[in-house]
């Protein structure tokens, strides 16, 4: 079993974020000695927006960023024997391992060993079988885009082994990025439950790029955080008992202290005693945290139970059309000429569409869909509002005529409206159910390079 502690670091926590910060984490990893970087890219409905691009052209389906985030640090990577491990491949990680490969072409690297993560996609009749016996006859009425079960650690862990220096895959579980690598650096067995359970947490804390260093956390006056512009990509040094220290990249602003770690430790999480994931059933229902250091973290008292039977699957599937429009009113009265606006273009639709009113500037955010919030707060003095109202309809011509009437206020509403904004998109909607592990048969492959 390996005895030097394992680095790894992550570059992104979300499809469209930054692309600048993975040179300071691998710059960092080297002068560590190596490790393995992550890229994290994947949100729930990500994976049917790649599908619908793969369906428009058998090339495209991948992180749309993946030369951005991948181009820059590839060189440095391989110099240094710094593993990337990353979900990027989306809906198509065959061709993201072939987009990697003509990078290293371009850049006259060395092709990397690539090994190609599938089995997420539940594409077969068997498994459409499956889904309806747990969703029921509401799949039928469903126009499926893509159906995808989170994997777990063991397919990155195994290719890593055989040797991939890139390990490319569609939809696994976010801490399966960093639990994959840890596998394969110690060689724990696959029910090793308190090991996994704490690289799991690990992978946790990474998963969300700079969310741990100070970013979706700090609040001017109660949670600030220097050089929040600047905020360093998170690391962590994993042992070969699965505990670990959350730091970040070196020469980065942001901040690793006890309150952003624990933030990010309870963040989506449920039952603190059963963090359900596909490798284990972690337990931070004992854990505390250490500050070891300037921007160095020690989390303990994890632990883990055995994995559960079933895998999580997102069915994802077409929802109508989302029209949403804006228009602007300054000034005197600007808060009652926005309200006139609202009921005329509802009387003018009549009742044919089911329409959100936000009113920025005066209730939005705390608003609700039905505007209760809104009905029941008397008219306000605000003197800037923004009116903005949404609705959506299986029928994309039914859905369009809310823009037409919210375009017309221009001269058929109150006086002085402005700066009207519109949109019409198709809309995703998305359900979640468990399948049995056995009934999703996950591998990998290494691509094979061409000169």
């Amino acid at each position: 079993m390996a005895a030097s502690p394992l680095f790894i670091g992550c570059a992104t926590g979300f499809s469209g974020d930054r692309t600048d910060g993975a040179q300071a984490v691998v710059d960092s990893l080297a002068a560590r000695g190596g490790g393995t970087l992550i890229f994290e890219t994947l949100a729930e409905r990500t994976l049917a927006l790649a599908q619908l691009a793969r369906n428009a052209d058998v090339d495209a389906g991948f992180e749309p960023l993946l030369a951005e985030l991948v181009g820059p640090v590839l060189a440095s990577c391989l110099r240094h024997d710094i593993r990337i491990v990353g979900n990027f491949g989306a809906a198509n990680p065959p061709a993201a391992a072939r987009r990697i490969a003509d990078l290293a072409r371009e850049q006259g690297l060395p092709i990397p060993r690539i090994a190609v993560v599938h089995g997420d996609a539940l594409t077969d009749p068997g498994h459409h079988a499956l889904l309806r016996e747990r969703l029921g006859p509401r799949l039928d009425d469903m126009d499926v885009v893509s159906a995808n079960a989170y994997l777990g650690a063991v397919e990155i862990a195994e290719a890593l082994r055989a040797g991939a220096q890139i390990v490319v895959t569609g939809r696994v579980a976010d801490p399966s990025l960093t639990v994959g690598p840890a596998l394969a650096h110690y060689g724990w067995a696959l029910d090793d439950w308190p090991r996994l359970g704490r690289a799991t947490m690990a992978g946790h804390m990474l998963e969300c790029g700079t969310q741990v260093t100070g970013g979706y956390f700090c609040v001017p006056g109660l949670k600030d955080v220097p050089d929040v512009h600047a905020a360093g990509y998170p690391i962590a040094e994993i042992d070969a008992d699965g505990g670990f220290v959350i730091g970040k990249a070196d020469g980065t602003g942001g901040v690793v202290d006890s309150r952003t770690v624990k933030e990010q430790l309870l963040y989506e999480v449920h039952d603190p005693a059963r963090y359900l994931t596909p490798d284990v059933v972690a337990d931070i229902s004992r854990a505390f945290v250490q500050q070891i250091g300037p921007d160095r973290i020690a989390v303990r008292g994890i632990d883990g139970h055995a994995r559960p039977d079933e895998l999580k699957v997102n069915v994802c599937y077409r929802g109508g059309w989302l029209a949403e429009a804006e228009i602007s009113y300054a000034g005197v009265q600007a808060e009652a000429r926005a309200r006139l606006a609202d009921d005329i273009v509802r009387r003018r639709l009549g009742g044919a569409l089911k329409v959100r009113t936000d009113l920025i500037g005066a209730l939005s955010i705390l608003g609700d869909d039905a505007g209760a919030m809104l009905g029941n707060r008397p008219p306000g003095h605000a003197r800037d509002v923004r009116l903005r109202l949404a609705a959506e309809d299986a029928d994309a011509r039914v859905a369009e005529r809310l823009l037409r009437e919210i375009t017309a206020l221009y001269t058929c509403g109150p006086a002085g409206g402005g700066g009207v904004r519109t949109s019409l998109r198709p809309r995703l909607n998305m359900v979640s159910c468990t399948i049995p592990r056995d009934a999703v048969r996950s591998g990998w492959t290494m691509m094979e390079t061409m000169p």
